[in-house]
């Protein structure tokens, strides 16, 4: 725009402003500066190296990749996944040969082991083949991760319940329209971010000093979190709601517990019911998590096997992991459109 018409368009009335280039170019060459930073900082360059060498090595272009090698070490030894668990028989508390479980058998092998002993003062060691008693259970391991399973899915389910029923009162409480005054409004809100704030692996360390090892905790470090969202997005979908209908009812004398149910929760419920099975599907997968610190759950099996590298067991419980997930969402979809056709 040259000079002139930028004094005509001041002297028509728009507001015309020189625009600073300087400032621009230095904020983003510091910034570019900052995230070069931060980028090699975090270990990103390493990935994008890593990432190309796999590139080169699969075309045939370059060495040996570790991106390639540990992924070809995950596919050989991770697949096809285990289903069968065999255990050595003299392991086995109160072990009965007569009364054998389900679909089990036993296989007796020869295994090989090192006799030491000590001739003339020295040490000696001696190869030698030891037979060995094996309970085979074929379906084994998928009916312990099917176990282990179900039981991360009731940590999700009570964890989810229990947000549902301390969100419910948390948005009223801060929620403009439903609270009885402003220092119950930043109350609510307080106790939502201190509970959005502390992460569910803190917290269930916590439950699990208080009440042990076991999947309570991980139900209560759920239910806590959880809350934290539910009663924010709760409380803002009452405040956003048609206002019409609640004050219609709260004019009529009726108290604050019957305008939410009957003027704003059939405003609110198809949203209330998205939110609640966002949560149930995110409180199932961080379950499989919180079995890291005790909390119950799968999570233990699947570290422990990750970190054995048995990855054909590791592979089975990621394989649960995910039909759980995706089967568990499609019921929670099936559900939601049938209950609002109702």
């Amino acid at each position: 725009m040259s000079s002139s018409e930028r004094d005509a368009l001041r002297e028509e009335g728009w507001p015309i402003q020189r625009r600073r280039f300087w400032p621009f170019l230095v904020t983003a060459i510091l910034t570019s500066v900052l995230l070069s930073y931060s980028f090699d900082r975090m270990g990103l360059t390493t990935v994008v190296t890593e990432c190309a060498k796999a590139v080169a090595a699969l075309l045939g272009e370059g060495e040996s990749s570790q991106v390639v090698n540990s992924a070809s070490r995950f596919i050989e030894q991770g697949w096809p996944p285990v289903i069968s668990r065999e255990r050595e028989t003299n392991r086995i508390q109160n072990f009965d040969p007569d009364h054998l479980p389900w679909f089990s058998h036993m296989e007796t092998r020869e295994v090989p082991s090192v006799a030491i002993d000590v001739v003339d003062g020295k040490v000696v060691e001696t190869e030698v083949r030891e037979t060995q008693e094996v309970l085979v259970e074929p379906l084994g391991y998928l009916f312990r991760v099917a176990w282990l399973m179900l039981q991360t899915l009731e940590i999700a389910f009570w964890g989810t319940l229990i947000a549902v029923v301390i969100g419910i009162p948390l948005s009223m409480l801060g929620s403009r329209r439903l609270s009885p005054g402003r220092p119950f409004v930043v109350l609510s809100q307080g106790l939502c971010s201190l509970s959005r704030a502390i992460p569910e692996l803190i917290s269930a360390l916590f439950f699990v000093l208080l009440f042990g090892f076991g999947p309570a905790a991980g139900i209560l470090a759920l239910g806590l979190h959880s809350a934290g969202f539910l009663g924010k997005f709760f409380a803002d979908d009452i405040d956003n709601t048609d206002a019409g209908p609640a004050n219609a009812l709260a004019s009529s004398g009726v108290g604050r517990l019957s305008v939410f149910l009957h003027a704003l929760l059939p405003q609110v419920l198809p949203q209330y019911l998205a939110y609640v099975q966002y949560i149930l599907e995110r409180n199932v997968r961080t379950a499989t998590v919180l079995g890291i610190v005790g909390a119950g759950g799968i999570g233990v099996e699947l570290m422990g096997k990750w970190h054995n590298f048995q990855f054909g067991h590791a592979t089975t419980v990621l394989l649960a992991i995910f039909i759980t997930v995706v089967v568990l969402e499609a019921l929670t979809q099936s559900l939601r459109k049938k209950w609002m056709r109702e």
